[in-house]
């Protein structure tokens, strides 16, 4: 649907973690009226309406991810439905009604549980300030004997994280640096390197407000089945520890990390899973 100017304008300035649902209510409210173009009239109308029922609209979580499956040329994944199923669990879990059963007063946005979804580390998503962040990723090794020195590996990594041996001419990942981004596989003519994990970085505990802070990241890449349970031990230590509808954040302060110090956060069963 097209907007006028001052709409867009005005859209511009919702915050983003909630901008697209915005966005979505004033085109519903364009479309209601018969218009097939958003007028400034709907922009306050409908804003009128989200802030006198905001409890409303708050469904307990968010799913968000970017835009990645529209054809983004950095993405390191294919579509594996990790992000439908992410959905159905917070749904199961009835997110909503928990937050109703901790929170004092009507329920706003900032209250919901946020899981964001990146296909690349650019993370146009925002992982890094989510409750739960979730980035594809792709760890790169060499096949020293057939690396020609060429340096294409070297020009793309934007992390710096790739060089050429000095002695030997061959390309070397200094993997403290890398983020298993993928490119430098892309770009290989020789086939000198190849993709040695694939699947996800998990960071959890992010948030704006007050006092923000950014997500930990959980060491490792994770396998789809390996974050999905993840996710579950996530959302059960949230209620347990959840007192006044706090962000995971604040309550991963204060307890730690611990619950995940089993098989699922061992990076040798990680790599069983994950080889490929």
């Amino acid at each position: 649907m097209k907007w006028n100017e001052d709409a867009e304008t005005a859209i511009a300035k919702v915050p983003f973690f909630v901008r697209r649902r915005v966005r979505k209510r004033v085109e519903e409210e364009a479309a209601r009226r018969g218009s097939d173009r958003v007028t400034m009239d709907h922009v306050t109308a409908c804003k009128r309406k989200y802030l006198e029922n905001m409890d409303e609209e708050v469904k307990g979580f968010q799913v968000e991810s970017c835009f990645g499956p529209s054809g983004c040329p950095n993405r390191v994944l294919q579509e594996d439905g990790l992000g439908n199923e992410l959905e159905k669990l917070f749904s199961d879990e009835k997110m909503r009604d928990f937050l109703k059963s901790k929170v004092s007063g009507p329920l706003k946005l900032h209250h919901e549980f946020r899981a964001c979804l990146s296909d690349c580390p650019n993370a146009c998503s925002r992982p890094q300030i989510a409750d739960l962040g979730i980035i594809a990723a792709a760890r790169p090794s060499i096949v020293s004997f057939h690396c020609t020195g060429c340096a294409a590996c070297v020009a793309v990594c934007k992390e710096r994280a790739i060089e050429l041996d000095s002695l030997t001419g061959e390309a070397r990942i200094d993997f403290d640096k890398c983020l298993s981004c993928g490119q430098c596989v892309k770009v290989c003519p020789a086939g000198a390197l190849e993709t040695d994990v694939k699947g996800y970085r998990i960071l959890l505990g992010g948030k704006l407000g007050r006092h923000p802070q950014l997500a930990q990241e959980i060491e490792g890449i994770w396998s789809k089945e390996q974050v999905v349970r993840v996710v579950k031990k996530c959302i059960e230590h949230y209620k347990t520890h959840n007192s006044e509808g706090e962000r995971f954040g604040e309550v991963l302060n204060a307890t730690g990390l611990d619950f995940l110090s089993d098989r699922d956060s061992d990076p040798e069963e990680q790599a069983k899973v994950k080889k490929i």
